[in-house]
């Protein structure tokens, strides 16, 4: 018995909806970049320069360490999406991060994005994306990298 061949559109993940997505955040993306971002939207790993020069950071570190956290913002997005504003999401992400980051004295420096979303609608990404990128631009720090996964 021949077996079926799987594909993403018979899973329900929308390849052209993801395209349309991406072509409506790179603007917001690319708005964040500095001159510490180092290659180019799209690529699978964001690259970001660790020189210390003074020119690049606030502050002439004497032994740098890079500081890193990971947090979300919870039940919060119920409350977006019941009043329409998805937006906040994005930005309200980015600030819990940042606190993390400044309660250890580190400095905002990049930021790495994850939308896990039943089912892609490229308005709804970029009015997130669009949300982080304005938390970045308030940061200080680059929208250097992420992921969108559309989970049917």
């Amino acid at each position: 018995m021949a077996k079926k061949k799987l594909s993403y559109a018979d899973s329900g993940v929308d390849i052209d909806a993801g395209d349309a997505a991406v072509d409506k955040i790179k603007g917001h993306i690319r708005r964040t970049y500095g001159p510490r971002v180092l290659g180019k939207f799209g690529s699978f790993a964001g690259c970001f320069r660790l020189d210390y020069n003074e020119k690049l950071f606030k502050r002439n570190y004497k032994d740098p360490v890079l500081v890193s956290c990971a947090d979300g913002v919870g039940s919060k997005v119920k409350l977006a999406v019941q009043m329409g504003i998805i937006d906040t999401v994005g930005q309200d992400c980015v600030a819990m991060n940042i606190n993390d980051l400044i309660v250890q004295g580190a400095e905002p420096l990049f930021f790495l994005d994850y939308i896990g979303i039943h089912k892609v609608d490229p308005t709804e990404i970029e009015q997130i994306v669009k949300g982080v990128a304005d938390g970045c631009q308030l940061s200080g720090c680059s929208l250097i990298g992420g992921e969108t996964a559309e989970m049917p």
